[in-house]
């Protein structure tokens, strides 16, 4: 897991913790510990998976996105939908990972036909620069879009 500072300026997080990790990898987390102006102790994690899923249905947001995820992944989901195990994942073809408060974000998107691709590629890099942003209150330093097809 991941440790960053709180949403106000604190002394940096003890790295003594057995459960943290200095690199971000699949299933870490983010955890802010509070400043020492709050009244409450503990901490707050955010799962890499939920910046996932908030950057996806960000992307889906904008107009001439048809879909998410590579060409494998995205059979590997049609399969799984015809023989009934499980539902679609949120993050399909998203992947985050945040670091001293700062997250990455790395997106496959299709695109819808007709469409032009740059300027729905733009599109999707801002809005879910913006959203992810504004709904976890960290610094969205990269967003990188593959056009899939």
């Amino acid at each position: 897991m991941s440790e960053a500072l709180a949403e106000h300026p604190a002394p940096p997080a003890d790295h003594s913790d057995p459960e943290s990790d200095s690199g971000a990898h699949p299933g870490s987390s983010h955890t802010e510990q509070p400043s020492s102006g709050a009244g409450v102790k503990g901490r707050i994690k955010v799962a890499d998976e939920v910046i996932e899923k908030i950057a996806s249905l960000a992307a889906l947001e904008v107009e001439g996105v048809a879909d998410m995820g590579g060409d494998l992944a995205r059979a590997f989901e049609s399969v799984r939908d015809r023989i009934g195990i499980g539902s679609r994942r949120g993050n399909q073809g998203v992947s985050a990972q945040i670091h001293d408060r700062q997250v990455t974000v790395n997106l496959t998107i299709v695109i819808e036909y007709g469409h032009i691709v740059m300027e729905v590629a733009a599109e999707v890099k801002t809005n879910v620069a913006r959203t992810v942003s504004h709904m976890l209150g960290m610094r969205v330093t990269e967003v990188n879009v593959t056009v899939d097809d």
